[in-house]
């Protein structure tokens, strides 16, 4: 996990003239504030795949749960890197975040309760699970939950437009 804040790298062939980068503060408060997040994964063959998430900012890392049986803990189980993203559909305001890493399962149940508290503490009790066996659990059946830790994050600003990298420790 990243532990100290990341080089930052201002992209001005994307950028407006005298904009400076984001703080690597202010995006880490939005990602911990976002209520959606996109998480890609690669399949097999090589094909991309992409489906709306909820996710959370914890401890420096994304933490994100799926079924075990669906598509994208199938990728996942074959190639640990994907992406999450966050952000808005205006054009001309808001941040979109996009976080490159490699997810790892958790399967530790003191840590699976901690996130499981923090799912509650975020989006409310619709999304009360239980911990058992390496796992959440809900009335749907159970989950799996992954970190990312970010490798790469990269922050696109609108209104005044910049295009930042963030390069962490890990990548």
């Amino acid at each position: 996990m990243a532990t100290t804040d990341p080089v930052a790298e201002l992209d001005a062939r994307y950028s407006a003239d005298g904009v400076t980068a984001p703080a690597w503060a202010d995006a880490r408060d939005r990602l911990h504030g976002a209520q959606l997040f996109w998480v890609t994964t690669v399949r097999t063959d090589g094909r991309p795949h992409i489906t709306p998430t909820l996710a959370l900012w914890l401890d420096d890392a994304l933490y994100f749960s799926t079924g075990p049986y669906e598509q994208k803990a199938k990728n996942l189980a074959r190639n640990p890197h994907c992406i999450l993203m966050t952000g808005c559909n205006a054009l001309h305001e808001g941040l979109d975040l996009v976080v490159e890493g490699e997810a790892k399962r958790v399967r530790d149940d003191a840590t699976l309760r901690r996130i499981a508290d923090e799912y509650v503490s975020k989006y409310g009790d619709e999304w009360h699970f239980d911990v058992r066996e390496g796992a959440l659990h809900h009335d749907p059946g159970e989950a799996w939950v992954f970190e990312v830790a970010p490798a790469t994050a990269y922050g696109f600003a609108k209104g005044e437009y910049s295009h930042t990298r963030w390069r962490f420790g890990n990548a």
